[in-house]
């Protein structure tokens, strides 16, 4: 092959960065970020296996989005037939997961595969909420937890976090 034929192959490979070969933001392609923001979704998706354990349980008494739907999105909530309430709120949280996932994503590959890095983020998000989100919106509920629902709230992003991880660290030679 000349040198002008395997430059010509090479440069019509399609790339996994799209069409203008550019990678994103902390040099994440799509696809990775898309790979994330599904797994985002799935580890909303585990919390909330975990919290309906813990709320049955008595570990919790009300869910963050729980919380959220009750003291803050009133209007919202109201054009909601009451039975389909608790399937909004479940998505809406499973949207929050995609975001968080996306965001994930976005790190630079470095960080993202460390194995303590989903774990970390994860426990940064609910950090974020207590302290920022809940407190801007006007969210009470987060200033009234229990050591007991500290733990339990810690314990569901942890698991969140490792869902985003997802062992997707390179693979041992």
């Amino acid at each position: 092959m000349t040198e002008t034929e395997d430059r010509i192959r090479i440069t019509s490979e399609p790339t996994p960065m799209g069409r203008d070969g550019q990678k994103g933001v902390g040099g994440a392609d799509g696809e990775e970020i898309l790979h994330a923001t599904l797994r985002g979704v799935v580890g909303a998706m585990a919390m909330s296996g975990v919290r309906v354990v813990m709320q049955h349980g008595g570990l919790i008494k009300r869910t963050p989005p729980q919380a959220i739907a009750k003291e803050r999105s009133r209007g919202l909530m109201k054009i909601v037939p009451r039975k389909r309430r608790p399937v909004v709120v479940e998505l809406l949280h499973w949207g929050v997961g995609a975001s968080g996932g996306a965001a994930f994503g976005m790190l630079p590959e470095s960080l993202r595969r460390a194995p303590w890095a989903g774990p970390v983020f994860g426990v940064a998000i609910l950090l974020s909420y207590e302290f920022g989100v809940a407190p801007m919106m006007g969210v009470s509920h987060a200033k009234r937890w229990s050591t007991r629902e500290r733990v339990a709230f810690l314990a569901d992003h942890l698991v969140y976090g490792l869902v985003l991880n997802e062992g997707r660290r390179r693979p041992q030679e």
